[in-house]
């Protein structure tokens, strides 16, 4: 209590000191302004005086109130339900003060770095607002000007002569001073500076106790810091690019990857949210038998291990592109119950020497912390090509990753516990050493699937599509799985898609049958452009050609069969032929020979009908002639060259020396020629037989612009043999028999084992395992 009353004491003596001090000082005007706030001061601080009576009544009330002394039991009652509302105020305010905080945070969302830089931002724009506020301010005159209108009216208190480049006149005492702190004017030196302003000081007639006082200071006028600038600007913008930019690598900045942060991995882990499972993946029923092993021994490694058995260490999946490889790894990641980290090959591959090591260590060193867990490496072939060959470039980078590679899946500091996923397209082209037994010993091919297999992918994709209620989706997945031959998972996702796009379009209400057909379509020819209108004779030739086309293959009995013509420009052709080929995997030379001859039927018909040629067949040319040199060349099929094999340059790669002598190669381009001149007489022997026929085909092309199976019926009759497989067989076919999807036994029970991982982690000699 005496505390408080010393401090309202000298609260109030310093404001009548402060007044009497300075309100009688008319020059600085700042004095004014304190002593115009005296009021206020002298009301807060008797506020605060009041108050301590108050305070000292509730800290001396210490009693406990008497028994039946109703008044103080009132009073206290009072001052309880004052303290209640109070709290409930108090609750209120709380309320709404994290209510507003949460609606801005909500509105807002900032996280601590961003917190971060816009405190650092706003402390900087405070400083520089402080800074230019209450700096003091001056203004040059010159010195003629200090002479006449200052110095010789006696109105300069002293001089300061800084860093001896100019001079600050401040103004003797009594003077006004609230628009100016002081004057200044450059000086070419401090010397001369003195002897100028002592000759100044002797005309005007002062003495020595009347000359004005010189100073001397340094000051900082901020060329350093314009000089350091350009460094700090650099110095800062690589800070930001090493943790923004870039090079910032997976955490970035000064943590575990150095500097840079370039050497961590980049490897995403995923933990139990991943919507792909194993009943979403068709058509590749026995890669799937293969995973679900690998699977099935971390989930009860003691069915294995009991047997003395050890999981293969390494499988790639390998094939061509949109046959569910990195789809196939995404069902490995929702059904297995270990994290999930997936890397790209690509991601290796950095300008900076040895961060493809580094990065293959972090890659693997994550994996170790959470193990057991899968890792999937997808386009491995970005780092492990062959070594030794074409060293050109960033090739000796690539190697040391690579050897980095090899070393953490098979050296003395292997993993264990740990899978990973590797899938490529191009397994031909893979280093030995990264494929060899040890590594990757079990190796998994991914082709495109059969008629089976593509009906079980059109059921996967036919499941969120809005169908009309008269479709069966198991008809309509047989129908589709027939009119799609040599089409992978990717193609059937987007013929649904596109059936379901076109749907849209037309503002029907669900995906019919012929949307289907119509995506298909799509697909296969592109585009359909109705707005490209072809010339008669050109339409003309078109209908012809075709027509030759599908006559010459309705009369050859390896041909395939036609489905479905038309003279409707799509994509960059001017119509497009359907066929429906035979799931066949072995061809005679007769059947090859029939199928040179079908697509020799275009330009033949140009030359009988019209006595001349187009570029139309140039596609036909071309196909003809490689099958020509695969049957000569790869296949041995020809009695001048004999049983040989060589193998064909691949499209766009560098042909350094042919594997054959210079006479071989005579050889085989006159059996080439000899081969073509043979079908293409057999074809225009053909045309000319069925003449007539080809002319009634043509026309109904021109009248109809679409020609399907059930008019080539009617226009020439059924086929003179008997067809192995037509279209409705082919469907029947797909109706009796079904994808096999059968498991051993000792997969059968693979989502029940959950809870066998301990085993896994406890025991010690498990080697690695890699997928």
């Amino acid at each position: 209590m005496s505390l408080l009353s010393l401090t309202v004491g000298y609260c109030r003596n310093r404001v009548r000191t402060l007044s009497r001090n300075y309100s009688s000082s008319s020059t600085f005007r700042f004095f004014v302004v304190l002593t115009s706030k005296k009021s206020l001061i002298q009301r807060r601080c008797g506020g605060l005086h009041q108050h301590i009576f108050q305070v000292t009544r509730l800290l001396s009330s210490r009693k406990q109130p008497k028994d039946g002394n109703i008044k103080e039991e009132s009073r206290g009652r009072e001052w309880q339900d004052s303290n209640n509302g109070k709290d409930q105020r108090r609750k209120r305010w709380k309320k709404g003060e994290s209510y507003w905080w949460s609606r801005f945070q909500e509105e807002f969302p900032f996280d601590d770095k961003t917190v971060q830089n816009l405190a650092a931002g706003a402390a900087g724009m405070a400083s520089a607002f402080l800074y230019f506020h209450f700096r003091e301010t001056g203004v040059q005159i010159s010195w003629k000007d200090f002479v006449h209108h200052y110095l010789s009216r006696g109105l300069v208190g002293h001089v300061e002569v800084v860093n001896k480049q100019y001079v600050k006149v401040f103004p003797a005492p009594g003077v006004n001073t609230s628009r100016v702190n002081y004057l200044w004017f450059n000086i070419g030196s401090a010397d001369s500076f003195e002897h100028n302003l002592e000759l100044a000081q002797q005309e005007i007639g002062l003495d020595s106790t009347q000359k004005v006082p010189v100073l001397y200071s340094s000051e900082s006028d901020g060329t350093l810091f314009l000089s350091v600038l350009p460094i700090l600007l650099v110095v800062g913008f690589l800070l930001f690019a090493t943790r923004q930019g870039p090079m910032a690598g997976g955490l970035g900045g000064w943590g575990r990857g150095g500097l840079f942060g370039i050497s961590e991995s980049k490897a995403r882990i995923i933990k139990n949210n991943v919507s792909v499972h194993f009943k979403d993946v068709e058509g590749c029923e026995e890669a799937k038998q293969d995973i679900l092993e690998f699977i099935n021994f971390l989930k009860s490694p003691r069915q294995y291990h009991d047997l003395g058995a050890k999981i293969p260490k390494g499988a790639v999946l390998w094939g061509p592109s949109g046959n569910g490889k990195t789809l196939l790894a995404k069902a490995t990641a929702g059904e297995a119950n270990v994290p999930f980290i997936a890397v790209n090959g690509s991601e290796f591959q950095e300008m900076f020497v040895g961060v493809g090591a580094a990065r293959i260590r972090d890659l693997f060193a994550t994996a170790r912390k959470n193990a057991p867990c899968i890792l999937f490496i997808d386009e491995i072939d970005a780092i492990g090509r062959k070594r030794g060959k074409e060293n050109f470039g960033d090739e000796g980078e690539q190697e040391n990753t690579l050897n980095q590679l090899l070393v953490e899946m098979d050296g003395f500091n292997s993993s264990t516990n740990i899978v990973v996923l590797a899938a490529t397209n191009r397994a031909d082209i893979l280093d030995p050493a990264l494929m060899r037994p040890g590594r990757f010993d079990r190796h998994v091919y991914i082709g495109p699937p059969d008629m089976k297999g593509r009906a079980s992918i059109f059921k996967v994709h036919l499941r969120p599509l809005k169908l009309d209620s008269s479709v069966d989706v198991e008809t309509l997945a047989r129908n589709l799985a027939a009119l799609t031959p040599d089409f992978t998972g990717a193609d059937i996702a987007n013929v649904c898609n596109e059936a379901a796009l076109i749907a849209a379009r037309r503002l029907s209400q669900y995906v019919s049958s012929k949307h289907f057909e119509w995506a298909v379509e799509r697909v296969v020819g592109g585009l359909e452009k109705r707005s490209q209108v072809l010339q008669l004779p050109e339409k003309t030739t078109l209908a012809y050609h075709e027509a030759g086309h599908a006559v010459t293959g309705w009369f050859l009995e390896h041909a395939d069969p036609l489905f479905k013509v038309s003279l409707v420009p799509r994509g960059t052709g001017l119509g497009y032929a359907q066929y429906l080929p035979k799931e066949q995997y072995l061809f005679t030379q007769e059947q090859l020979f029939d199928r040179m001859c079908m697509m020799l039927g275009g330009r033949v018909a140009e030359q009988v009908f019209f006595r001349q040629v187009t570029t139309r067949a140039q596609d036909d040319l071309r196909k003809v002639t490689q099958s020509a040199y695969a049957q000569i060349v790869q296949f041995g099929m020809n009695g001048a060259v004999g049983q040989v094999s060589f193998d064909l340059p691949q499209w766009g790669s560098l042909i350094t020396d042919k594997p054959f002598s210079e006479s071989t190669a005579q050889v085989i381009d006159q059996e080439v020629r000899s081969l073509i001149d043979a079908a293409f007489q057999r074809t225009l022997e053909l045309i000319l037989d069925k003449k007539e026929m080809v002319e009634k085909v043509a026309k109904h092309l021109l009248d109809q612009e679409i020609l399907d199976r059930a008019h080539m019926v009617e226009l020439l009759g059924p086929r003179p043999f008997q067809e192995k497989s037509s279209y409705q067989e082919v469907v029947d076919c797909l109706e009796k028999s079904k994808e096999d999807t059968f498991l051993p036994e000792g997969l059968t029970d693979w989502q029940n084992n959950k809870g066998d991982t301990k085993h896994l982690q406890n025991r010690q000699n498990t080697s690695a395992l890699y997928l």
